[in-house]
This record gives structure tokens, sequence and C-alpha cells, in this order.
């Protein structure tokens, strides 16, 4: 597990983001979803330490694996990464147009994130155990 140093804090904050088209249209074919994910690791670049580790997905929706440090909402990075991909999506596709006539964007409004990291049995003795003790310093197993 590689931890990041920010001035004030280090971290390991890593997310597996969902987002799914516009009424769950099947639009996204496969050059459509590499320039997709192509276009979202641009976009990242206006955030510092931002990191797009993995990004795949289906006709339907994307799956991002994403590092996002602290000092930035999930939902601050979300809504940059929708807004852009969406807007050069449209862009590029001009068929989008006809297929979203009349609604901004191309992405349904929320998205799906879960935290991937140490699970939640790991934290919970990590916890339980501090003040024990040990005889030694007190180490995180994993």
């Amino acid at each position: 597990m590689e931890l990041f140093r920010q001035a004030h804090a280090t971290f390991y904050a890593r997310y597996h983001l969902i987002f799914a088209t516009k009424y769950r249209r099947r639009i996204l074919k496969p050059g459509m979803l590499t320039y997709c994910t192509t276009i979202m690791r641009r976009i990242t670049k206006i955030f510092p330490d931002v990191a797009i580790m993995e990004a795949n997905g289906e006709e339907d929706h994307v799956h991002l694996f994403v590092s996002i440090p602290p000092k930035y909402s999930v939902s601050e990075v979300v809504g940059r990464l929708k807004g852009g991909s969406a807007h050069a999506m449209r862009r590029k596709f001009k068929f989008l147009e006809n297929v979203y006539y009349g609604a901004d964007g191309m992405w349904s409004d929320g998205y799906f994130v879960s935290t991937v990291g140490v699970n939640e049995e790991v934290i919970k003795r990590y916890i339980k155990q501090q003040g024990l003790e040990d005889g030694g310093q007190a180490k995180l197993v994993l």
C-alpha cells in the first residue's frame, strides 16, 4: 500500500466510481469509450495529485479506479469528470445531440462511489487494539 503525503496529511484514498449514461442508453461503443476515458484522464490534470489508475466500462456505464487526495471532495472531482467528458464527447460525436436532444450532458444524475483499501474488519481490529499493552510498537497488520 503506497501512502501519499501532502503538507498536512498522509493518505491512502482510493475510490471505485461508476457513471451511467443518461437513460442508460447504450452509446459507448469501443472507440467512444476509449476516447471518453482519455478525456477523463486529461481532465484530472487540473487536480494535482488526482490520478485515474484504471478506467473501463460498457456501452451504458464507465468504471474508474481513482486516487483523490483529501483536499478535494469526491463530488467535486466527479462533477468535473462528468461535465468535462460530456462536453468533449458531444463536441466530437455529433450524433449525441440527437440521442440527447433537449437534455443536458450525457451522464445520468448521480454516481456510485465506494472506498477501496483496507477492509472494515482490519480497521475495527486495529482500533480495538489501541491502548492495549503489547510490549512494543503497535503495528497495523494487513
